[in-house]
């Protein structure tokens, strides 16, 4: 029988979120299993816990990883060549075209109906996004890009908006879910922020085909 092998935990860590990001993107989330994970990444199932509390928690953190490895606002940040508004639209472009990180997002859709996952959820992109998009939003305020006297509060409101269009978070059917986006698109532009296309993007459509159809249908 092969030795196991021995690493520092930090070195666990990487390994395991690597053979996790392999797994999930080849398989899915739901069909890929702690003992999967410790196989592909060649250690003992309890290293597992030793690094993550659960196969929710090592979601999370290949979220925060994928978005630290391409962070669109780092990308925009030194863009001379666009206002604020300009930079904000593109940050939203790139993270539409980030292929593997959306695919992680829209298997961690379902997952957000844990309370727990939900709260860690909201707090970290309450920690991270809401500086980064107040950033943007004084610079579109300075330059008049963005004419709106609400910069911090549609800082601290902008991580939010995924959450409430997740039918997993609150129920609701797609045409709802639809609906529920025209309201953003036009509540954002009252506030003098024109940041979303009119047209539902692809990527809010690709997160309601792939989720159950027992999601939709929010009771009247």
């Amino acid at each position: 029988m092969a030795r196991p092998v021995k690493k520092p935990p930090e070195q666990w860590r990487e390994a395991i979120l690597a053979a996790a990001k392999e797994l999930f993107l080849e398989k899915g989330f739901e069909a890929v299993s702690v003992a999967e994970i410790m196989a592909r990444a060649r250690g003992a199932k309890g290293m597992f816990y030793r690094c993550f509390g659960s196969k929710e928690e090592l979601m999370q953190a290949l979220g925060d990883r994928a978005f630290l490895e391409n962070n669109p606002f780092d990308a925009v940040r030194e863009r001379r060549d666009l206002n604020g508004l300009e930079k904000m639209r593109l940050v939203l472009e790139l993270f539409q075209q980030e292929g593997s990180r959306n695919s992680l997002n829209l298997q961690s859709a379902p997952i957000l109906k844990d309370p727990r996952i939900l709260a860690a959820a909201v707090a970290n992109n309450r920690r991270v996004l809401t500086p980064l998009w107040l950033e943007l939003l004084r610079e579109g305020v300075a330059d008049g890009s963005v004419q709106t006297q609400y910069p911090q509060e549609l800082a601290q409101l902008l991580p939010l908006i995924d959450f409430w269009l997740l039918p997993s978070v609150f129920p609701a059917s797609p045409e709802e879910i639809r609906h529920r986006y025209r309201f953003v698109v036009q509540a954002l532009a009252a506030m003098g922020l024109p940041l979303l296309p009119e047209a539902f993007p692809p990527l809010g459509e690709e997160i309601l085909s792939a989720l159950p159809a027992a999601e939709g249908g929010e009771e009247r």
